[in-house]
């Protein structure tokens, strides 16, 4: 009999996963441990290795497929065994039953391949979850209910209609039982880009208003067919914009701005960058600016805290961990600098030359981009004056570093030139009040504008 294996759960909270690449050929033989296929999700890429010896028989996915966990992806036989016909080579739908727990003895390759996140991967040795192949079931109606009343959905579904908007009772579900899938979901949102959009049944309920439908599909302008290039948004650019909707949708986004006059950092940072220099570190402006935003997080814990909406508690955090955003070639990534209060300026300079150069290299692990609890990010070093940064979920807030402009300023009845800059601060007001985000941003000012306090602060 031909063995199934199935997307893992390769972090919690993950509910699907890009095939990126097949590495093995259908028919080939592959040794226990061999990476098989390269898989990314929103939290990081890695390479599935087999979890059985034996002959890839079929692929059941196509590369730039998005499937959810615990679908199964391909067919092992044993070799000299051949496999059975197969009435039916789509993805399963429904969950698994109890999985069967096989080792992943083997290397696995993990870089990380979106934005921030808050949740851990498997690392080598550890085990992954590939559940037994489940007994067919009968279709049931479409929008049957579970036993306790709830719709029957996958758990990418689920999350894909509360993102939207979608109410999961009005979905038709095409999976055993009336089990909703991601291809349900997918029409159901093309077929309401073509009536007027309507207000949820849940929506109604509360008296609330409705969350916005999705958009009329694009058309192409008359006559200019031939102009336009069409390419699938898939891997990193997927994940990027999946991140950057969550953000939109489960954030109350507010902005407060100030301006800092940098003068003395600009001073200070050039008397110690030789010494940096001579211990083999790069020594930027960030490394300041992440240090003052972890002494300023300790008086605002607000601002350190997330907001757990499947329980609605708010979640604070006695650790700072800083992300940091990256422009890469590939897209912008978020490594995650642990532990930032008990670091050096020195040290969390370090940190970002390190966790930035294999950002751009793609080598990333999960540990090195998840786990933050604030972030920054620094349009200045792409000449941005001024910007409203989109809040790296779940984080509270995330800070926005720009540009240093020298210009003349009033000093005591004198025009002086000074070095200036402004930081923004966008934060989910949900969980901060905008004067307390304005009061945690003057703090932040504060500090950059004595900087020498801040080689006071504990390590």
């Amino acid at each position: 009999m031909p063995k199934e294996m199935k997307l893992p759960e390769l972090a919690e909270s993950v509910v699907e996963g890009e095939i990126l690449k097949w590495l093995v050929e259908e028919g080939q033989n592959v040794a226990q441990d061999q990476p098989v296929v390269e898989v990314m999700t929103d939290k990081v890429t890695v390479e599935l290795p087999a979890p059985f010896p034996g002959r890839l028989e079929k692929r059941l996915v196509k590369e730039g497929d998005v499937v959810p966990i615990h679908t199964p992806i391909a067919l092992f036989a044993e070799q000299g065994e051949s496999a059975a016909p197969q009435a039916d080579t789509q993805p399963a739908q429904a969950a698994p039953d109890q999985p069967e727990e096989v080792a992943l003895g083997g290397e696995m390759s993990a870089t990380e391949s979106a934005v921030g996140s808050n949740y851990g991967t498997p690392q080598t040795g550890s085990k992954v979850s590939f559940a037994k192949p489940e007994k067919p079931q009968a279709a049931a109606p479409a929008g049957s209910p579970a036993p306790s009343g709830r719709v029957l959905a996958v758990p990418a579904a689920r999350q894909a209609a509360r993102e939207a908007g979608v109410d999961l009772a009005a979905v038709p579900g095409s999976g055993p039982n009336g089990r909703v899938g991601m291809d349900d979901i997918r029409a159901y949102l093309a077929s309401l880009s073509h009536q007027p959009a309507a207000p949820s049944p849940s929506s109604q309920a509360q008296g609330g208003p409705a969350r916005p439908q999705p958009a009329v599909a694009y058309r192409t302008p008359k006559g200019y067919e031939d102009r336009e290039v069409r390419q699938p948004l898939h891997g990193l650019r997927r994940v990027i914009a999946q991140q950057m909707l969550t953000s939109h949708l489960s954030t109350v986004r507010t902005l407060t701005v100030a301006e800092a006059d940098l003068t003395e950092l600009v001073a200070l940072r050039a008397r110690l960058k030789p010494g940096a220099a001579a211990k083999g570190v790069k020594l930027t402006y960030l490394p300041f600016i992440a240090k003052a935003a972890v002494s300023a997080l300790q008086r605002f814990p607000h601002l350190n805290s997330s907001l757990d909406e499947s329980r609605n508690e708010i979640v604070s955090k006695s650790y700072y961990n800083l992300g940091v955003a990256v422009d890469t070639e590939a897209g912008l990534l978020v490594p995650v600098i642990h532990d930032v209060d008990r670091r050096s300026i020195l040290d969390i300079a370090a940190q970002i030359e390190q966790l930035a150069a294999k950002a751009r290299e793609g080598k990333l692990s999960a540990e090195e981009s998840s786990g933050s609890s604030f972030s920054i990010t620094n349009m200045g070093s792409a000449g941005s004056l001024l910007s409203f940064p989109i809040i790296n979920v779940p984080d509270a807030a995330i800070l926005g570093v720009h540009t240093i402009v020298e210009r003349p300023v009033g000093r005591q009845g004198q025009v002086e030139l000074r070095s200036m800059m402004y930081l923004s601060l966008s934060f989910d007001h949900r969980l901060v009040d905008g004067a307390e985000g304005a009061r945690f941003l003057q703090d932040i000012v504060r500090l950059l504008e004595d900087p020498e306090t801040l080689l006071l602060e504990a390590v």
